[in-house]
């Protein structure tokens, strides 16, 4: 399918509730989730944390996404591959186009930025150039250093009405989807219910978003130095990782 063909398959979705993303970061994960049916490939600043071992995503560089979603886009996948606007990269309409036209150069079928109504200029120039664009509201990670850490987002009627009129501004800006992130459960399923395009949630309960997103390194248990408290690894990787190795050990040594 053509990277529009996906976007419009990803729209179609709102109200199913069947949306599965999930970060990616390289070739062989790559071809691994996409054989498996997963929906949305997120080439995501996490890949600052769990990757490369900065404290948060506001270490992330183009440069950083673009060697990562070059090798994501390497195994040609079925499924939709998103890649991140890193902070600082979007600050203009003018910039913010020039680095999503980067993304989709190096193979991104569509574009992610952070924030609502401030943003909605930017995400106009990106679709007025025929760029898909998916919005990211709640709590957002490129602003952890001004909010002074990562907080629960729609608490409050108020606080939920704040994030409806971000949404309502970046779809009159022509997003196709939004994630919503750490959001009460209340205000996910508010938004979700009246917005048209489909909402991907993290750490907003279940069942409250048309899909949702994870990061990968939490499904696998890969990266056990930090666990989200919303996440629900499905697997251990870093204990076989371990546990692999320390038998290379014993058996390398029993060799002498």
């Amino acid at each position: 399918m053509t990277s529009r063909e996906k976007t419009v398959v990803i729209s179609g979705s709102k109200g199913r509730g069947s949306i599965a993303a999930l970060t990616c970061y390289d070739y062989p994960m790559a071809r691994v989730l996409d054989e498996a049916g997963i929906d949305v490939l997120l080439v995501g600043d996490s890949l600052g944390m769990v990757v490369l071992g900065y404290p948060d995503t506001t270490h992330v560089t183009l440069a950083h996404i673009l060697h990562h979603l070059e090798a994501v886009a390497r195994a040609k996948p079925q499924a939709l591959v998103i890649a991140d606007l890193p902070i600082n990269t979007y600050d203009t309409p003018e910039q913010a186009l020039a680095t999503a036209q980067q993304l989709v150069a190096t193979g991104a079928d569509a574009v992610k930025l952070e924030g609502g109504v401030r943003q909605a200029e930017k995400v106009r120039a990106i679709t007025s150039a025929g760029i898909a664009v998916c919005g990211h509201l709640g709590m957002l990670p490129q602003r952890v250093l001004e909010e002074g850490g990562y907080y629960k987002k729609g608490k409050t009627p108020e606080q939920t009405q704040a994030i409806m009129q971000g949404a309502k501004a970046l779809i009159d800006a022509g997003v196709f989807a939004i994630v919503l992130e750490s959001l009460t459960p209340t205000a996910a399923e508010t938004i979700t219910r009246e917005i048209p395009v489909p909402t991907i949630g993290i750490g907003c309960g279940d069942a409250t978003c048309d899909g949702e997103i994870a990061v990968v390194t939490d499904l696998l248990g890969s990266y056990p130095w930090f666990v989200p408290p919303f996440a629900k690894p499905e697997a251990d990787l870093s204990g076989e990782t371990s546990h692999a190795a320390k038998n290379y050990v014993r058996r390398v040594r029993a060799q002498k």
